[in-house]
Formats: C-alpha cells, structure tokens, sequence
C-alpha cells in the first residue's frame, strides 16, 4: 500500500495533473521508482472524514535544495513554478507563500520531488 502524501495546497494543479514537482520539508526517504497516492488532506480529519485520493504518482527524482534557489535564478524559478502547477506566479511569490504554509525561513533546505502520474 503507498504512503499517502498530502497536495491540499494544490489539490487543483494534482486533479488537472498540471504539477509534476512538489516541494517539502521532509520526505528525504523517497527514491526514484517509489510509488506513492496523492490525497486532498491526509492530517487534521475530522471524526467520520475519509481520505480523498486523488492520484497515484511515481517518483522520479529527489534532491536537497535551497528554497531560496528558485529566485536566485528567475528562469529556473519560473520554470519550477510552472511545474509546481503555478505559470502565471513569479518564483517570489511562491517561495514566500511556500516558507508561509510551512512556516520556514526562505533559505531553508527543501525536498525536491519529481513525479509523473501513473
């Protein structure tokens, strides 16, 4: 059974398969071939809420980096944002609306994550 990763920030770009990179705070254990399920929420239910599955996603590729890279070279930036499923933000917006919902500095060390959709 794969572990159960949560998109509830971008649920929409998961359902309209628009994104194919994710970035996090943990999940360092990931590899390339791992299989894994997206879902809308996976903490914080509710008595008698269910888990809503959206896709099962294969990794591709992980690396450690910088949060603050996507802005220390905007075309790398904004091609990240684009497959983070965000075309029409700039590498600005999403880093800080990133260290916002995560609650870390811009300079912190994040997990990369690529995926496709299986």
């Amino acid at each position: 059974m794969p572990r159960n990763m949560s998109f509830a920030l971008t649920t929409k770009q998961a359902r309209e398969k628009t994104k194919t990179v994710t970035r996090r705070l943990g999940w360092w254990f990931l590899k390339p071939g791992d299989i894994v399920q997206q879902v809308e929420k996976g903490m914080g239910l509710k008595k008698g809420e269910k888990i809503k599955r959206i896709h099962l996603i294969r990794i591709v590729h992980t690396r450690r980096e910088p949060l603050e890279a996507m802005f220390c070279n905007v075309g790398y930036g904004l091609t990240e944002c684009q497959k983070e499923g965000f075309p029409d933000k700039n590498p600005e917006w999403f880093v800080r609306m990133f260290a916002r919902h995560n609650k870390c500095r811009i300079g912190t060390e994040v997990n990369r994550v690529e995926f496709e959709y299986l």
